[in-house]
């Protein structure tokens, strides 16, 4: 009995059991962790996107609010949207828009955790008002 407990066959087994179940826990995490980094890029995006119209249209109005719909229909995100002024945009001037999407990150059903993601852009008019 005495050599039957000290005996190590079999071991490996076990560490391999003990090295899968690690692995598919890292596979799950990357699973769900993915998405936020990929709602990040959209956020970046999007807020290119509409700085640039910004910049061409010389302004923050009508031609913005048109463009926020599109991409929103668009990428299929919804963020909130504020800009650092309104109105015509003067030749050479600074705009910036800021964009705050909440996503949620849920681990094995246990609970959802809220992600404040934040989007960026700053760009300058190109358009002259006389």
């Amino acid at each position: 009995m005495l050599k039957l407990l000290r005996s190590r066959r079999g071991e490996g087994y076990v560490d391999m059991v003990v090295a899968i179940l690690v692995i598919m826990l890292f596979i799950t995490l990357a699973v769900k962790l993915f998405p936020v980094f990929i709602a990040k890029n959209q956020l970046d995006n999007f807020a290119a996107e509409l700085i640039r119209e910004a910049e061409i249209a010389g302004r923050v109005g009508s031609e913005t609010a048109a463009k926020v719909n599109q991409l929103k229909a668009q990428i299929g995100i919804d963020p909130a949207v504020s800009w650092s002024r309104a109105g015509n945009i003067q030749l050479n001037q600074e705009v910036t828009v800021t964009l705050t999407l909440r996503h949620d990150i849920g681990f094995f059903r246990f609970g959802s955790f809220p992600v404040t993601l934040t989007a960026k852009a700053t760009g300058k008019s190109e358009v002259y008002w006389k």
